[in-house]
């Protein structure tokens, strides 16, 4: 397994260590319900915190026999994309337990009171969210210092690892030019163990 090496300054979680942080959230609570698919809003969709934490209920919606989220990503821009399948199922998690389904005005992802474990009607802000990461990530064994801006390099980093098209990474991160979109492709950054064994000093 290869870990996570930073490009510039933003240090990247790798697929397993992204795979391993949404499978290790104690989802027994509506609070764990409601981080799971926040954390796979980011990875899923290459979405930024902002987008996610400006989500409405209505913004998850069905059309064409799939469920799609709308986000609203920075400058005005908008961006409609199918939901993965497993993010439709934490998605469809949360709805579920928080009791969302008919607060279709209502914000997505709502701000615990305190300790309680349970949801006011106030949306998260990106700072609760970057909070919730380390705690989440800490829980998970994880070393790597993530952030929420790290889980779009790891979505897009895995999507072009398996055949993805950089013009569409491109399109579902909202870059303008497809150089943008290469700064977030950490392919080349996965160094294995072995090879710095190959060392022989």
């Amino acid at each position: 397994m290869g870990f996570s090496v930073s490009k510039g300054s933003t240090p990247v979680p790798s697929s397993e260590e992204a795979t391993a942080l949404l499978e290790n959230v104690d989802v027994s609570t509506v609070v764990g319900l409601r981080d799971r698919p926040i954390i796979a809003v980011m990875t899923y969709t290459f979405a930024r915190v902002g987008a996610v934490v400006a989500l409405n209920v209505e913004d998850y919606y069905a059309q064409k026999k799939r469920w799609w989220l709308r986000l609203h990503e920075k400058d005005g821009k908008l961006n409609e994309m199918p939901c993965h399948h497993k993010l439709e199922d934490h998605l469809e998690a949360h709805i579920e337990a928080a009791g969302l389904r008919d607060d279709r005005k209502g914000t997505l992802f709502r701000c615990a009171i305190g300790k309680t474990g349970e949801l006011t009607d106030n949306p998260m802000s990106r700072t609760a969210v970057w909070r919730m990461v380390r705690c989440r990530a800490s829980d998970a064994g994880i070393e790597t210092a993530i952030g929420c801006h790290a889980f779009r390099a790891t979505g897009i980093t895995d999507y072009l690892t398996n055949r993805g098209r950089i013009e569409i990474a491109q399109r579902v991160a909202g870059h303008s030019n497809a150089k943008t979109t290469g700064l977030y492709d950490r392919r080349n950054d996965d160094i294995s163990v072995g090879e710095v064994e190959r060392i022989g000093i």
